[in-house]
């Protein structure tokens, strides 16, 4: 057994977890947003992904690290979440495919491990009082508990612009051109949309006169981190490009697309993280089952014209919207399911058709 030196999770409303510090120990103490995710597999994947940028991830499934890591599975070039808190790190890890072990892995990244600690406490302590801001140390505690008063959260923060690409960049693909919008854009999302599309992935500050000048055939708007009622300028953006581009937005861009038609967007209380949300499209009554990553959501009684295609079956929240007469729709969940269920990927084809002319493809 690895002897790791004891370290705490205090989150801001003072309570304590105690576990043991792996990966990058922090010399004091890490701040982030603790939220949880209840995906079995795939923890490469998540910690890779920009949208997880400010938050600390608890993984509820008992045992991390079993597979080890590889360069393939990563969804960014980096590590963003703060810290990675979990039940059992693995001491070894078997998979033909690994090629460093999870400690390793998150060393090289520069993000804390706090593994051993009872995440069943956590996840119902985080159901019970909301996702929660706090910070991983090795203490001393009273000095943790002054620094977890202090930690702010994701609220009225641009996290977006911190992720996202510095300069734009090109990626060969299929018949169509795309600009892509990165807020934190992933990589097997940007793969999907290669399969039918020549990719311009920009900045998440262009400007929509910098998007006309590509002369694209159409919009894609990612995923990110963070508070959308922050990013102004992108909604800005995406409302004067409305009716004018096909547009389809997944999770944060689906909040700002829904911003950009007028609605108002909240947080909720602990938000959808993981592989197993299921969704109903309520023009089929088809349910598919979603991976997802958000704290915010889009408030219905704020849209207008706006038709809502799909809600989630645990909570009711809106996962889907179409504005037919101009050419954009959106969904909250991960399609490209990087990793997650593959029952959403049909959305890509739909856009191709919508590429194509076809209105009717944002109705399902």
């Amino acid at each position: 057994m690895t002897d790791r030196p004891t370290g705490y999770l205090v989150l801001a409303d003072g309570t304590v977890f105690e576990g043991e510090l792996a990966g990058a120990i922090p010399e004091t103490s890490v701040a982030g947003e603790v939220v949880f995710n209840t995906s079995m597999t795939g923890y490469q994947e998540i910690l890779t992904d920009p949208s997880y940028a400010g938050q600390f991830v608890v993984f509820t499934t008992a045992h991390l690290g079993n597979y080890g890591t590889n360069p393939v599975d990563d969804e960014s070039s980096r590590v963003w979440c703060g810290a990675a808190i979990m039940g059992d790190l693995a001491d070894r890890a078997s998979n033909y495919r690994s090629t460093e072990d999870l400690d390793a892995f998150a060393l090289r990244h520069g993000c804390t491990i706090l593994c051993g600690v009872d995440t069943r406490r956590l996840t119902r302590h985080l159901r019970d009082h909301g996702a929660l801001p706090g910070v991983i140390g090795h203490g001393p505690l009273e000095t943790l508990k002054e620094a977890a008063a202090t930690a702010q959260g994701t609220d009225a923060q641009d996290l977006a612009t911190v992720v996202s690409t510095d300069v734009a960049y090109e990626l060969p693909g299929g018949p169509h051109r795309l600009v892509v919008v990165d807020f934190g854009v992933k990589v097997t999302m940007l793969r999907q949309l290669q399969s039918f599309a020549h990719l311009t992935v920009v900045p998440a500050t262009t400007s929509a006169d910098e998007i006309r000048s590509l002369d694209p055939t159409g919009l894609f708007l990612s995923n990110g981190p963070g508070d959308p009622a922050a990013l102004g300028s992108p909604v800005e953006m995406i409302g004067d490009l409305l009716g004018e581009l096909p547009i389809f937005g997944i999770c944060l861009g689906h909040q700002l697309l829904s911003r950009a038609l007028g609605a108002t967007t909240f947080k909720l209380p602990f938000g959808h993280h993981g592989g197993n949300h299921p969704v109903v499209d309520l023009a089929t009554g088809h349910v598919e089952i979603t991976a997802q990553n958000h704290n915010y959501a889009v408030d219905g009684d704020s849209l207008r014209d706006v038709l809502v295609t799909h809600r989630n079956l645990n909570d009711g929240v809106i996962e889907g919207i179409s504005a037919l007469e101009r050419k954009a729709f959106s969904v909250q969940y991960h399609p490209e399911a990087g990793p997650g269920p593959h029952d959403a990927r049909y959305l890509f084809h739909r856009f191709t058709t919508l590429l194509e002319g076809g209105l009717h493809a944002t109705a399902s």
